[in-house]
């Protein structure tokens, strides 16, 4: 049986991207991070990613899975309901208000 080769990019079957709260969720790793004084690059090799898909969560380019999730909540020393709180909370501050 051939190997199976990695494929970039999406799990199969997804079929949308939302990118407000891709954006939301890297503004609110972004603010903890910057808030402890950590560099993105001791922040990703702490929660073993890579450096560079560690900056496409920040700018909102990559959803992150749960269990990525959770790896950068441990290595912020946060949990990950606070990095979702914040998340909601910058959903909220960037939502239309109805006038």
């Amino acid at each position: 049986m051939p190997k199976r080769s990695i494929q970039r990019g999406r799990p199969t079957g997804t079929t949308t991207y939302e990118a407000e709260p891709a954006i939301a969720f890297g503004a609110a790793v972004r603010e903890e991070r910057t808030n402890q004084g950590i560099a993105q690059e001791t922040l990703a090799h702490m929660a073993g990613i890579e450096r560079s898909h560690m900056g496409k969560i920040e700018r909102g380019e990559h959803v992150p899975t749960l269990p990525l999730i959770l790896k950068i909540a441990r290595a912020l020393k946060c949990s990950s309901a606070h990095l979702m709180t914040q998340t909601e909370a910058k959903l909220a501050e960037s939502a239309p208000s109805a006038d």
